[in-house]
C-alpha cells in the first residue's frame, strides 16, 4: 500500500495571513525522507510553485492553476516518460485553455461587465491584493491556463458565468479571487490523472489524501480517499457534502500538520511528544461535519 498526498497551498499548507509553512515543516521533512509524494494542487502558477517548492526543499510533481497544468520533474522517481510535451526540466500535461485565449475573452467582456483580471493590473496592485512581496507577485502574474479576477458587481456573476460557458470557460471561486478556467478543468481531474500515473509505476494499491480549504478545492476533496478541510478564520464551511470529509482542528499549516500526522499514524512520534487528541471533528455518522465550518473570505 502506498500513500499519495495532494495539498492546496494558500490557507492550507501555507497560512492565510503570512504564507508561512513553519508549523508543517517537521512533516514535510519526514515525507521527503520516507519518499511519500506530496503533490501540490494550487491555483498558483508554475513559477510560484517552483519557488515555494524551493523554499520547502521539495522536488515533486505539482498541479497548477486549478488543474490547468501538471508538471512532472523529468526522471522523477522512475517515471522516465509521460504523455504531454517535454518542457525542460519537466514533462508538462496541459489540461487548461491557453492564457492568451482567456485574456481575449476578458478584454471583450469587461467592456460591459465591470471586472479586472491580473492581466489588467500592475504588479504593485497584485502585490497589494495578495499580500505578496513584489517578486512573488510577478511570479503570480506568469499565467498559463487561468485568470484570477475581481468582479465589481457581484449581482452579475450569473450573467458572467453564462458568457464564460459560451466560450468553454467556467468561473470558480478561490480564497481571494474568482478564476476563469477551462470548462471541465479542476483539481480533482488533475489529481486522478496523477494517481493513474503513479499507479502504473507502483503497481500496487494507492491511498490518496487531499487537503484544502476553499470552494475550488471541492473537486480535489471529492477525488481522494481521505479528504481534509482546513478551517479558515472568519469564514464559512464548504457548502457541499463531501463523503468521509474530515475537518482539521486548526487553520493553516498547524492544522495541515496535525491532519497528515493523524492520517499517516505519526501522531505523538515526533521528539517524544505526548500523542495528540483526535485531530479531526466528525459528525455522529463518522463523517466530517462540513456545516458551520470556516473558509477564507
Amino acid at each position: 500500500m502506498k500513500w499519495l498526498l495532494f495539498s492546496d497551498l494558500d490557507g492550507t499548507l501555507l497560512n492565510h495571513e503570512d504564507y508561512s509553512f513553519e508549523d508543517a515543516r517537521p512533516v514535510l521533512e519526514r515525507i521527503r525522507r520516507e519518499g511519500i509524494p506530496l503533490v501540490i494542487a494550487s491555483s498558483k502558477t508554475r513559477a510560484e510553485v517552483e519557488a515555494i517548492q524551493d523554499d520547502m526543499g521539495l522536488r515533486m510533481p505539482f498541479i497548477v492553476e486549478n488543474g490547468g497544468g501538471i508538471y512532472f520533474p523529468r526522471g522523477w522517481r522512475g517515471i522516465p516518460y509521460l504523455p504531454g510535451s517535454a518542457r525542460e526540466p519537466y514533462f508538462a500535461v496541459r489540461l487548461g485553455m491557453p492564457y492568451g485565449e482567456i485574456r481575449e475573452f476578458v478584454a471583450r467582456t469587461r467592456q460591459w461587465i465591470p471586472l479586472r483580471g491580473f492581466g489588467d493590473m500592475a504588479v504593485e496592485e497584485v502585490a497589494r491584493l495578495t499580500d505578496l512581496p513584489l517578486e512573488r507577485a510577478r511570479l503570480a502574474m506568469e499565467r498559463e491556463f487561468s485568470e484570477p479576477f475581481l468582479l465589481e458587481d457581484g449581482e452579475r456573476l450569473s450573467e458572467l458565468t453564462a458568457l464564460a460557458e459560451e466560450v468553454g470557460l467556467s468561473v470558480t471561486r478561490g480564497g481571494r479571487f474568482f478564476h476563469f478556467i477551462r470548462r471541465g478543468q479542476d483539481k480533482g481531474r488533475a489529481a486522478r490523472f496523477v494517481k493513474t500515473i503513479f499507479g502504473r509505476q507502483w503497481n500496487e494499491p494507492i491511498l490518496t489524501v487531499g487537503l484544502g480549504d476553499g470552494p475550488n478545492d471541492i473537486p480535489l476533496l471529492m477525488a481522494v480517499d481521505y479528504p481534509v478541510q482546513i478551517p479558515s478564520p472568519g469564514g464559512k464551511g464548504l457548502q457541499c457534502r463531501i463523503p468521509r470529509l474530515m475537518v482539521a482542528d486548526a487553520p493553516g499549516s498547524l492544522g495541515w500538520r496535525r491532519a497528515v500526522e493523524g492520517i499517516l499514524g505519526w501522531t505523538g512520534e515526533r521528539n517524544g511528544e505526548v500523542p495528540m487528541a483526535e485531530p479531526f471533528d466528525r459528525d455522529e455518522s463518522g463523517r466530517g461535519n462540513d456545516g458551520d465550518r470556516k473558509e477564507k473570505s
